[in-house]
């Protein structure tokens, strides 16, 4: 039943119940010893009582006879004989003798019973045994109980009142409290659910995903803390699927809108065999640029999910960057652009070779793209520590303060003419990105207006790899694209 309830209530039920038991449990221990010391002291007084008549009975057993002369409110006096017959009873017995039942052995101790009058109510009565000329005979002082029970039962009236009160102080306390440490869990779930709501509504709005963090040494604290980043996290990932959506979709939308014209005007009537051939070739590069796209989509959500899938074999760098190389030159021979490269030697990585192939490419369409003509692209291979150091520097204009920490972001674009450098404006710079960081390695940009662009590329050696002691390439050695492709 208590499963169906709200943690808050749960938690109150759980406080209040072990204080209530607690109290209680230290009640009735408080209320045993102490009806125990009451009853004790009052079996105590009947003794004091008892112990000097015994005594002047003894020495003079003409005093038993005073007995009958005793007339005191609840205190009742008998003497009997070892076969429980009364020998002597007080005043206030009126002929009705005590029922006490079997006597206790002669010259043995004290001994204490309660018992249950109907005519003069509940007594404690103290029986003493003792000798008087050679003949056994027993004591008995009865006193009532009433003053006793009413003490206690004042006191028991007493607990009652501070149990309840503790127990309403507790339920109170613990209502407060648990309200107070739940917060951080309530002000989560709002915003837990306002988030939901936005991503489900594809809300535009920003997200204000700061929990107020009140101790972030405890549980809760860390709690808040962590879903604090979380929120974060998502906010600033749904914000980067909307912007790259949006981004993709408008990249996708050229070339399907160039292949939907192509293939409307070629149906729209009968076109010569040329315009056919034209046609077909506008489409067929379309349609590369699509497959450019969507391949590269593809590679950066696999790198997104950490599942890009990377050949593990020996790579040697050096042949690959040649061979990128070789297929940038038809590339640059328009622009009349040369490409220069100093190959430091031999260098062996573990990694994709394909994967490799198109990182150099990458950076090399770029330099092309975005040089102006009659300018040289230089490409440098050496070793840096244990890593292989390839740089990409071209003769732009370089890239602005403001567009260089977005350049590695997916179908960005600078503003402006004096966009240069070696920038995709796509997904070039964030596919490179990614497959360097997939091999172990990182990226750095350096930059300046009117003086072009460098990109650094460090990829880890392979264990043991050696360098080359004679250069296969110097400054000297730089190709011109028109000259020998």
């Amino acid at each position: 039943m208590m499963q169906s309830r709200s943690l808050r209530v749960r938690m109150m039920f759980l406080f209040c119940l072990v204080v209530a038991v607690l109290l209680s449990g230290m009640s009735l221990v408080i209320y045993s010893v102490f009806a125990r010391d009451v009853r004790a002291q009052l079996d105590r007084r009947l003794l004091e009582v008892a112990n000097p008549m015994v005594a002047e009975m003894i020495d003079n057993p003409r005093e038993q006879q005073d007995i009958s002369r005793v007339d005191i409110p609840k205190d009742f006096v008998e003497l009997l004989d070892q076969s429980s017959r009364v020998l002597v009873q007080s005043k206030n017995l009126q002929g009705r003798p005590l029922d006490l039942g079997s006597l206790p052995p002669p010259n043995s101790e004290a001994v204490y019973r309660t018992l249950n009058d109907r005519a003069r109510g509940r007594l404690r009565a103290a029986i003493v045994s003792f000798r008087i000329a050679d003949k056994s005979v027993a004591l008995v002082i009865a006193e009532s109980t009433g003053d006793t029970e009413f003490v206690l039962g004042n006191f028991r009236r007493i607990l009652i009142v501070l149990l309840a009160i503790s127990l309403s102080v507790m339920a109170l306390t613990s209502a407060w409290y648990v309200r107070r440490s739940l917060r951080p869990i309530i002000e989560l779930t709002r915003h837990a659910a306002e988030l939901t709501r936005r991503i489900s509504e594809s809300s535009q709005q920003q997200l204000d995903a700061t929990l107020t963090v009140r101790n972030p040494r405890d549980e809760l604290g860390r709690l808040s803390t962590t879903f604090n980043k979380l929120f974060v996290t998502v906010t600033s990932a749904l914000n980067q699927l909307r912007q790259f959506v949006s981004d993709a979709s408008h990249e996708l939308r050229t070339p399907l809108s160039v292949l939907q014209g192509e293939t409307e005007l070629l149906l729209s009537e009968t076109r010569s065999p040329e315009e056919y051939q034209r046609a077909l070739r506008v489409i067929d590069t379309e349609l590369k640029t699509l497959s450019r796209i969507v391949a590269g989509l593809f590679t950066l959500s696999m790198a997104d999910a950490g599942q890009l899938r990377l050949g593990k074999e020996q790579v040697y760098l050096d042949e690959v960057l040649e061979e990128a190389c070789g297929i940038a030159v038809p590339l640059a021979k328009p622009k009349h652009i040369s490409i220069g490269r100093v190959l430091a030697g031999e260098f062996r990585v573990i990694g994709d070779e394909a994967f490799l192939r198109e990182l150099c490419l990458i950076f090399l369409e770029n330099a092309v793209k975005y040089s102006p003509p009659h300018t040289q692209v230089d490409v440098t291979l050496k070793r840096v520590g244990g890593f292989a150091q390839l740089i990409f520097e071209d003769q732009g204009i370089g890239i602005s303060e403001e567009d260089l920490p977005h350049i590695f972001e997916r179908f960005y674009r600078a503003a402006g003419p004096d966009t240069g450098g070696a920038k995709s404006g796509g997904l070039g710079l964030a596919i490179a990105q990614a497959i360097v960081r997939a091999h172990g390695g990182s990226i750095e940009c350096e930059t300046a207006k009117g003086r072009g662009s460098k990109f650094t590329v460090r990829l880890p050696l392979q264990a043991g790899a050696r360098q080359s002691d004679a250069f296969r390439g110097s400054p000297a050695y730089a190709e011109d694209a028109l000259h020998n492709p």
